[in-house]
């Protein structure tokens, strides 16, 4: 069977960490096209991934016949401009996320897709975390009893805007914390323990060049009852536990984050025996205190949305991610960003 003839838009950290690698690494695809115009990163592409065309714009690529899939790597506000664009060409679409800067958006693309009948999914790669993956686990073998209370962070001390794009936006171009990290912990939440009921949250900027947010937290009501508290920080001195989770049997507890990024920008790669373990020293706990146990982390696992993603396009399986979901995200954000404007 023929592989699924790929292009990546964009290759900053979403290009070059997150997709092309799992791409590469995937029989089922072919990287025929990376879309870059800075310099360095041409360089780059050209040296990691010979086979592949490297092209200047989307004007470009979109001019050459013979292309499956199209993954946007871009910041933000191009997402919607270029998925149509890709769409409107009867190509694949995958998301980076923010899936758009409004719902609305993001919803006249599902529309758009529907009608053409053609897939579109958005890059929900931390629904694949490990300790994502484990505490999914430990609540289907009830090892918390009724939950009622979740936390997540992901706090850093990051006090430099490396990519000037992030520098210049605002929160009308998708720009901030809450678009970034925000947008995973909102969908890890809401895949967990439903649709909201209530929403509440607090955005601050730290950071002096910050134009938008880098201090945020989002308090969910779920309608089954759970409530999340969720966190994201660039300017965290002291950082919190990336997980706690409280339940009418026991809590779980996991303070570090999944390593995988981390892993592929050192060059351990997907395919690789390391890829996605995390240290015994890493795990989580789980039980009441005075009476804890250690959990090992399954395994991270970023590739499977491309594997889910090739059954999809060969053999007509259910999408890796239903972008409607990202919708209900970019809702929520909405609403965020409504009580502090």
């Amino acid at each position: 069977m023929q592989p699924i003839r790929t292009a990546i838009v964009g290759f900053g950290l979403a290009g070059s960490v997150f997709h092309a690698p799992a791409i590469a690494a995937n029989p089922r695809y072919s990287l025929d096209s990376i879309v870059t115009s800075n310099p360095e990163r041409r360089a780059l592409a050209r040296a990691r991934y010979p086979r592949a065309r490297v092209l200047d714009s989307a004007d470009e690529l979109f001019a050459q016949p013979g292309l499956d899939l199209v993954v946007l790597g871009t910041p933000p506000a191009s997402h919607a401009p270029l998925a149509h664009a890709a769409l409107d060409r009867r190509i694949a679409v995958v998301v980076d996320k923010p899936f758009t800067v409004t719902s609305v958006q993001g919803q006249e693309l599902i529309d758009r897709a529907t009608g053409l009948g053609v897939p579109l999914t958005v890059y929900q790669n931390r629904r694949w975390d490990g300790e994502y993956l484990t505490l999914r686990k430990l609540l289907a073998e009830d090892a918390l009893g009724e939950v009622y209370r979740f936390e997540s962070r992901i706090e850093r001390w990051s006090q430099e805007i490396a990519k000037p794009w992030k520098a210049a936006a605002r929160a009308d171009d998708g720009g901030g914390l809450l678009y970034d990290l925000g947008t995973h912990l909102i969908d890890q939440a809401l895949q967990l323990f439903g649709p909201v009921t209530r929403v509440y949250g607090e955005l601050s900027a730290r950071r002096p060049q910050e134009k938008a947010d880098d201090d945020d937290f989002v308090a969910l009501r779920h309608a089954n009852g759970v409530r999340s508290h969720l966190w994201m920080n660039f300017s965290a001195a002291r950082l919190g536990p990336r997980f706690r989770v409280l339940g009418a049997k026991a809590g779980y507890t996991k303070l570090r984050a999944d390593l995988q990024e981390a892993q592929i920008l050192a060059g351990v790669l997907p395919g690789s025996a390391a890829y996605g373990l995390d240290p015994q020293e890493n795990w989580g706990t789980l039980g009441r205190d005075g009476a804890l146990i250690p959990v090992p982390t399954e395994r991270g696992n970023f590739p499977a949305f491309y594997e889910l993603l090739a059954a999809s396009l060969l053999e007509r399986g259910a999408l890796p991610v239903d972008p409607a979901d990202s919708v209900a995200a970019l809702k929520i954000i909405e609403r965020v960003r409504a009580q502090n404007g």
